[in-house]
Formats: structure tokens, sequence, C-alpha cells
């Protein structure tokens, strides 16, 4: 776990039970109040190069903006914008130029940290929950085929579950030169906990189950963070597992 002046964090991934190879990405970068996180696409070699480019992208756009030019609030939103079309376009070109990655792409979730202010950016079903008073809610919405069913009444959270096709995605990274990013705001508050993950995690177990581990667990963010997954692993497995947690500790300068 490290610490910045606003907020703890830690970043972890694994590989699970199931895979060989480990195709997620996550990065976090406290001086610029960055969290980023990835799960590749495309099989072997391919998933995992998208996961890093979609990471690696984003994390220098964002990095570079804050180097250069004034930090001005009202742009952060443009900014996490720009850093995931960047993305997009730098994982369409590796394709192009490389036959071996053809279909690859990768789903995503990323937050950008500003004093009172996160801003949330997302394609596919990475997520990113807050953990605030001891109760866990959702801040993102899967963009999945199971999702829509859930929307249209065909299905319930608990049907959706156990469905074969809760991994088909409807956005990802890499699939279109035009990618619709969703892009929200949240009011943050001290003592506020983030939690964002790949779908490893929450297809292993049920939002009752990681907050359950996160009031639990005591001791550090990575602690927590190395709960969710040997929990995830001890469900299946089946995926991988990658995770990114940041503690509110004061409003972020």
């Amino acid at each position: 776990m490290s610490t910045h002046a606003g907020f703890d964090y830690a970043a972890l991934t694994d590989a699970g039970r199931v895979r060989d190879h480990n195709e997620d990405a996550v990065a976090v970068m406290p001086a610029c109040g960055l969290v980023v996180l990835a799960d590749g696409m495309g099989g072997y070699a391919a998933g995992e190069v998208a996961g890093d480019i979609a990471v690696s992208v984003i994390a220098d756009v964002v990095e570079q903006h804050f180097l250069h030019k004034p930090l001005v609030p009202d742009e952060l939103w443009q900014v996490l914008v720009d850093a995931v079309l960047e993305a997009n376009t730098a994982i369409i070109a590796a394709a192009i130029d490389e036959p071996a990655y053809r279909g690859m792409g990768a789903t995503l979730v990323t937050g950008l940290f500003h004093q009172e202010r996160l801003i949330v950016a997302h394609a596919g079903d990475s997520r990113a929950y807050r953990l605030r008073d001891g109760l866990l809610g959702l801040i993102t919405r899967d963009h999945s085929v199971l999702q829509e069913r859930i929307d249209g009444g065909l299905l319930t959270v608990e049907e959706a579950r156990g469905s074969s096709i809760r991994n088909l995605v409807t956005r990802a990274l890499g699939v279109e030169p035009e990618l619709a990013v969703e892009v929200h705001e949240h009011a943050v508050e001290r003592g506020d906990v983030y939690l964002f993950c790949s779908d490893g995690l929450n297809d292993m177990l049920a939002d009752e189950e990681i907050a359950r581990i996160l009031l639990q667990t005591g001791g550090t963010l990575a602690e927590a963070g190395a709960a969710l997954i040997d929990a995830a692993n001890a469900a299946g497995g089946a995926d991988n597992v990658s995770v990114a947690l940041v503690g509110i500790n004061d409003l972020l300068s």
C-alpha cells in the first residue's frame, strides 16, 4: 500500500486459478489522482497487449496533461475522455500493424480524483464501487448483453450470476474507431473507499460478499485487496482478477 496526501491506495492483480496468463492491467498514479484498470480480450498474448496498451496510454496522456498544462478542474472530464479515446486508437493501430493481435480489445474503468470530485470513465464490464458509511454501492453500469436483459426485466440479478452470456460486452476499447465512453462525476467524502475491479472479482463474488470482506478485513488496503483476490480464487478463480482500492483520508488538492 502507498499513501498520497489525500488518499491511501493499493493495486493488485492475479491470474486466477484457471488461466495460465494474466490479461488484466492496473495502475495508480497518486501524483495525478489517477486509477486505471483494464481487462484485455483476444486470447493469449493479444489480450495482454491490449490491456497493457490501455493502461499505459491513459496514464501517459493524463500525466502529460498534468506536467505541461495548468490544472483546471472543469477540464478533468475531457482529459479523461481524451485519454480513453487515445488508448482506443492505439489498440486498433497495434492490431492493424501486427496480424497476431487482430481482434484484441479491452474493457476499462478509470477514475481521476481531484479535491472533492471523482471523474469515472468506463467501457465494458470492469467496475467501480464506493464504500461509504458501511454501505457498498456500484457506481458504474456494465455495458453488456446481460445488463441489457436485466434492465429489460428478462433476468433478475440472481439469475444473471449463473448466465452463460455474462462476458458478452457491448462496448470495449479496440473494437471500433468511434467509442462511446461513459463518464460521470461523483462527490468524494472523507472516509470513502473506492474499489475498481475486473469482472474476475464480481463474477466470483456477489456484491454482498465484496462488502463483507471490505468491512471485516482489518489493516491496510493492500490486505483488503489481497483478501478479495483470495476469496475470488477460493470461489473458483475462473478468470484473471484485479483490484485497485482508494481510501480517502482528506480532500485531494
